[in-house]
């Protein structure tokens, strides 16, 4: 009972992995387009498509762990403290957050990132506590949240104040922009699939235990830093890419 209390779950991080490539991937691309190195259109076709799967992917992952989550401390004796622990890492990744609100700010200026996928997931950590318990409903409430997010994208304000909720005035610009409405209605899914495919931290399908093979492992321990990597991914590709940029003008 202790080893499946503590245990990670291999098949939550490969898909967390996954998610971390595809978001590297398009970022390269992105960046290789903001920086004129090679001409693409990063917001539209197939990288717009890789763009959308990779935060569904994400907040389907942020619902479906916060299930684990508190399944494990549920089975630990500790299900009093997850609401403080809930908290505190909401605030974490809220702060982290902000930090990149600023230093995108400083860097690109109108279009920095006023509320991007960090923000949603640390304000979906603060909303969510209050859903774990209706499990299957979650399916439901979650379709309500993304149609409502469907239906207010035509809707134009004037104030920025309400960018969190999904409202954005016409000319609005931001290099990420990742809004309750309707994006927590897919955090609510994932919470729903975790109810049923993992009741009380139990796999509800077996599956073949692919663990030991070399790319899930990779893929897996890319998941499992998975944070980490989102901080420090686009720094590195920046440096490459200036790196790059000052080769081609000694070349030509």
């Amino acid at each position: 009972m202790e080893d499946r209390q503590i245990a990670r779950l291999w098949e939550v991080d490969l898909l967390r992995g996954i998610a971390i490539v595809l978001m590297v991937l398009y970022h390269f691309v992105f960046d290789l387009d903001y920086f004129e190195i090679y001409e693409m259109d990063p917001t539209s076709g197939f990288p717009l498509v890789v763009a959308r799967t990779t935060v569904t992917l994400f907040l389907l992952l942020v619902g479906l762990s916060l299930t684990l989550s508190h399944s494990r401390a549920r089975m630990l004796g500790q299900e009093g403290r997850f609401p403080l622990r809930l908290l505190r890492k909401s605030a974490g990744i809220m702060i982290l957050a902000l930090g990149i609100s600023v230093v995108t700010y400083l860097f690109v200026g109108s279009c920095f990132i006023v509320f991007g996928v960090l923000h949603m997931i640390g304000l979906s950590l603060l909303l969510a506590y209050p859903f774990l318990r209706i499990k299957r409903a979650n399916f439901i409430i979650g379709l309500l949240f993304i149609s409502a997010g469907i239906i207010i994208q035509t809707v134009r304000v004037d104030s920025l104040w309400l960018l969190w909720l999904g409202l954005a005035p016409q000319d609005f610009c931001s290099l990420d922009y990742v809004p309750l409405l309707p994006w927590f209605g897919v955090v609510l899914i994932g919470m729903g699939l975790g109810g049923v495919l993992y009741p009380d931290y139990s796999r509800r399908v077996k599956l073949p235990d692919l663990s030991g093979n070399l790319l899930v492992r990779t893929l897996t321990i890319l998941g499992q830093n998975s944070l980490a990597i989102y901080l420090i991914h686009q720094p590195i590709m920046l440096v490459i890419l200036y790196c790059v940029m000052i080769a081609q003008s000694l070349i030509f």
